[in-house]
């Protein structure tokens, strides 16, 4: 009776932490507030604003004007060294990312199996998929940060200093969205080995008692 007290709300948990960091993540990749620049530029009469924010696939500048990052379909040749490092790094961030949340999906649907046979070893290697998804996730993170980064250098050459001054930028809520995302597949992943350890222990436990 313990044992199902103790098993049951652990596999809940791994259920609920997998479902919500995979529900997070499609989130992120699908919404545009991954990076926000905002300016406030005192005494600007233009019909547009000057403010920006964008996701992975998108740029939003103002509220009427939107445009698609091409990646994958830009012309490098054309491009400076700056601009060629940008697209390389972009297009690692929407490979990862999108393959972080289709693993995430098998890997909640393997946790859900080997929980029902509550099978240590099966449990374990849920456990270690799931980790393994969260690696995608923090990678692709990761290196969006760093193409941000690179972003915002170029825009620093390009725009005069004392432009810079009106401008704001930061990290929007999709941005933290995949980092809560990752954050709950390493629960998720850590829930699913302590649920293998308690079988394995209930196993030992009844082998003795039979003994």
């Amino acid at each position: 009776m313990g044992f199902i007290m103790k098993y049951g709300p652990v596999v809940l948990t791994a259920a609920l932490t997998g479902l919500l960091s995979f529900t997070f993540l499609a989130v992120a990749v699908w919404t545009d507030y991954w990076y926000i620049i905002d300016v406030n530029k005192p005494n600007y009469t233009g019909p547009d604003s000057l403010s920006s924010h964008s996701g992975l696939w998108r740029i939003h500048e103002g509220p009427n004007r939107s445009s698609v990052i091409s990646s994958f379909t830009a012309n490098m040749s054309a491009l400076s060294d700056a601009e060629r490092q940008l697209q390389g790094l972009h297009r690692v961030v929407v490979t990862l990312l999108p393959l972080s949340l289709i693993l995430l999906l098998f890997g909640w649907i393997f946790g859900l199996v080997s929980s029902l046979a509550c099978s240590p070893k099966l449990l374990s290697a849920s456990a270690s998929y799931v980790l393994l998804c969260s690696l995608f996730t923090l990678s692709g993170v990761s290196v969006y940060i760093r193409y941000s980064d690179l972003a915002m250098e170029e825009f620093e050459r390009l725009v005069l200093p004392t432009n810079l001054v009106y401008v704001d930028v930061s990290f929007g809520w999709s941005f933290a969205m995949a980092w809560l995302s990752y954050s709950l597949e390493v629960a998720s992943g850590l829930f699913l080995l302590l649920a293998a350890r308690i079988t394995q222990k209930k196993r030992h436990y009844d082998s003795s008692v039979a003994i």
